[in-house]
């Protein structure tokens, strides 16, 4: 029979695994550390991976395939049941979506100076947070106020977390080691959710301008005016530009 069904793209697969959580059919496997349909029958065509991948390499294809055979499915999720805790064989099951929710602390004024330090709290709010892996459509976006880093940026300045990550939703990555462009990646987070602003944080290394060039990249393709701001650091874990 002629039905729409989910189609993988291996190029584009980077081997994370989030689609192979998301299918609850266990349509989807991970072969040679790469997404594969495992069979047509397993797969309802209601693509339930497509919004947790992260380079756009799942897509719906008519075509000839066998027909959706829940009691199959069904019976497979049992068989496979005992096993259903154990990581994934892409070795990346934390890699999955998720949002933390915090609540704003601070240390208490009493507190010695060295146990205070002791003591900070993290401010992220969502995980991953690789540009790769983050999930173009994840809710967290919605509303968010965006924050684009370098990943050595974390390491310069110590008050990253306070200053910088708090009551933002974070992306890092790496334009020198990292293969390929993360300008299409962020130019679709950015299109297709309501991001109220964008904060740029690079170091003040020559190869660092990749990922600033990137994200306003990204910010004018998307088509959307809205506030945003690009700080530097330096290599000592100053702020040079802001």
């Amino acid at each position: 029979m002629i039905r729409r069904i989910i189609n993988i793209d291996e190029e584009k697969c980077n081997g994370c695994g989030l689609c192979a959580r998301a299918c609850h059919e266990g349509a989807i496997g991970m072969v040679n550390g790469k997404a594969k349909l495992l069979r047509d029958d397993y797969c309802d065509g209601l693509g339930d991976c497509l919004p947790t991948c992260p380079t756009g390499a799942i897509t719906f294809v008519e075509r000839e395939a066998a027909a959706y055979d829940e009691a199959a499915v069904m019976e497979n999720k049992k068989k496979n049941q005992k096993n259903a805790d154990k990581p994934l064989a892409c070795g990346c099951p934390g890699s999955q979506s998720r949002q933390i929710r915090r609540e704003d602390s601070a240390a208490s004024p009493q507190m010695p100076l060295s146990e205070s330090a002791r003591n900070i709290d993290s401010q992220l709010r969502q995980w991953p947070v690789q540009i790769k892996l983050a999930p173009v459509n994840a809710p967290y976006f919605n509303g968010a106020h965006l924050l684009v880093a370098a990943d050595c940026t974390a390491y310069a300045y110590g008050n990253f977390h306070q200053d910088f990550i708090r009551g933002k939703i974070t992306l890092i990555g790496c334009p020198k080691l990292d293969e390929g462009d993360y300008s299409e990646k962020l130019t679709e987070i950015i299109r297709n959710n309501e991001i109220k602003s964008l904060t740029i944080v690079r170091m003040e290394v020559p190869c660092c301008g990749g990922i600033e060039r990137a994200a306003v990249t990204a910010l004018q393709n998307s088509g959307k005016f809205i506030p945003w701001q690009v700080v530097t650091i330096s290599t000592d874990g100053r702020i040079l530009e802001r």
